[in-house]
């Protein structure tokens, strides 16, 4: 028998299925044989996790990872002359910069 509970529901955020793993500190998870995400600890309700992967994986805090993709989609609405009209509002007579 499996010891560990496994679960698939529907997300309430909204994506497809999620998997529900329980693990113990010292047990880990493996994905696709090459990534194991390892509990290390619990105290006072927060989890420090380890993940061994190769170096060629990019790994990220799923919230630096949300601020990244924010920056990028306001940087495509991007507008040169907004900045430039504010630079040059910002110029003394006699400028010539």
């Amino acid at each position: 028998m499996i010891r560990d509970t496994l679960l698939v529901i529907q997300s309430k955020l909204g994506r497809d299925d999620v998997l529900i793993l329980r693990r113990k500190v010292g047990e880990g998870i493996l994905i696709n044989e090459k990534i194991v995400v390892r509990v290390l600890s619990v105290e006072h309700g927060d989890v420090k996790i380890g993940i061994e992967a190769p170096k060629n994986f990019k790994i990220l805090r799923e919230e630096l990872y949300k601020e990244v993709i924010k920056v990028n989609r306001e940087s495509k609405d991007f507008d040169i002359t907004r900045v430039k009209g504010i630079i040059g509002k910002g110029k003394k007579d006699g400028d010539h910069k």
